[in-house]
């Protein structure tokens, strides 16, 4: 297989273009890490290009928890403070060391590097048994050199950082921009909204790159990133104060003095529910005239006649959400068109496709437990997406769930 190139770990480094003193061994790290990958049973069926993207990844966790950069502790903190546990789907053992090398992290890191980066298995099961076996052997070969491997000062770009400091700032931009570009933890989960970037005919006509730069500098202050899906905002003030500001938590019951205009007429014309379900445009449209007062003889949101099983939620800040191709997944009571066999197939999908239902919508769902049927493909465990789904739907959607 084809070997990580030095330029290829070395812009990964928070301190690149610089080298510092133990690099190469994280370098050599990563190199026969590669190949300890490809010989394992689930290695072995991955592309050579993502078994060494997830040997980089696993090799910027050990120099993370090695230096104590801050990145694999931020990311531990905030789900005990989001959830009250440290790691999604694996729990802890008795040996479990905080913030050192620890055999659920591992499990962990190859389920998220690879469930992000290889699109054939964006829906890779988390407790796959080759793919928890594959990070079991991973941990022990780490396990054996961990006591040995080098602390690289120069890794903690965050250490002695203050978000408060006018002399800071320019610490602070360069953090971000590493953070956002090239650490090892946050950009997997970005890894589909770059591609999306790259190709978009606009950008690929610009054959300077000037549009693309244009368009990640953006991004950084606009869309959230990493597993917990964090802005880069939220990401610094975790890292560098070591706690997960409130914009971080989801709020989605604000009380309004004047609620949103559509609200009021939407649960008059429900009866007093926040829903509606609706088999075809037709009956949707109706709706809009009928019980929104719309007006009549139109055809409202025409580019969706071709479109079907439509939910409508209204809330008091955002007014009304529509969501098509999702009723039949929505066990909620007072859905008609529930279709038990159907969510069970399809209901996965609110949680990982983009763009499929709007993020008030799916924690609407989530919370009343109307998703009970979601599971991850190939598998029968609902259990795993009731007690994850909302870091589920962080994770897949990113700006889709928190953009809103």
């Amino acid at each position: 297989m084809e070997k990580i190139t030095e330029q290829g770990f070395a812009i990964r480094q928070p301190y690149y273009p610089e080298h510092a003193e133990g690099e190469d061994y994280y370098l050599a790290l990563a190199r026969a890490l590669a190949s300890k990958i490809k010989v394992t049973a689930y290695g072995a069926e991955l592309h050579d290009a993502m078994c060494n993207h997830l040997a980089l990844t696993l090799c910027g966790y050990m120099q993370d928890i090695v230096a104590d950069a801050g990145s694999w502790r931020s990311f531990v903190m905030a789900n005990r403070q989001l959830y009250g546990y440290d790691v999604p789907f694996y729990s802890a053992g008795e040996d479990h060391v905080d913030f050192e090398l620890n055999p659920e992290d591992i499990r962990f890191l190859c389920w998220y590097d690879i469930a992000m980066t290889d699109i054939e298995r964006r829906d890779l099961y988390p407790y796959d048994p080759a793919l928890v076996e594959m990070a079991g052997i991973l941990y022990d070969w780490l396990d054996a050199r961990y006591d040995d491997a080098p602390v690289i000062e120069e890794y903690n770009v965050a250490r002695g950082v203050s978000l408060t400091d006018p002399n800071d700032r320019q610490e602070v931009f360069s953090l971000a921009r590493w953070l956002f570009n090239g650490n090892w933890l946050l950009t997997p989960a970005y890894a589909l909204t770059l591609a999306e970037m790259v190709n978009d005919p606009e950008v690929k006509a610009d054959k300077d790159g000037i549009l693309l730069q244009k368009r990640i500098d953006d991004a950084m202050v606009e869309d959230p990133t990493g597993p917990l899906a964090l802005f880069l905002t939220e990401w610094l003030e975790l890292i560098l104060n070591g706690a997960l500001p409130q914009s971080a938590l989801h709020n989605d019951f604000q009380e309004l003095a004047t609620p949103h205009k559509y609200y009021t007429r939407f649960t008059e014309a429900t009866g007093g529910k926040e829903t509606a379900y609706f088999r075809t445009y037709d009956e949707l449209n109706r709706f809009f005239i009928e019980g929104m007062g719309w007006e009549k003889g139109e055809e409202h949101l025409a580019h969706m006649k071709n479109d079907r099983d439509f939910v409508l939620m209204v809330n008091k800040a955002k007014g009304m959400l529509l969501s098509r191709g999702t009723a039949r997944c929505i066990a909620d009571p007072d859905n008609p068109l529930y279709d038990r066999e159907y969510a069970r197939q399809h209901a996965m999908d609110l949680f990982t496709m983009r763009g499929m239902c709007p993020g008030d919508l799916l924690r609407l769902a989530f919370r009343k437990g109307w998703l009970h049927d979601a599971r991850f493909y190939g598998s029968d465990d609902t259990d795993i997406v009731a007690r994850y789904g909302d870091f589920i739907a962080r994770c897949y959607l990113q700006q889709y769930y928190r953009g809103d």
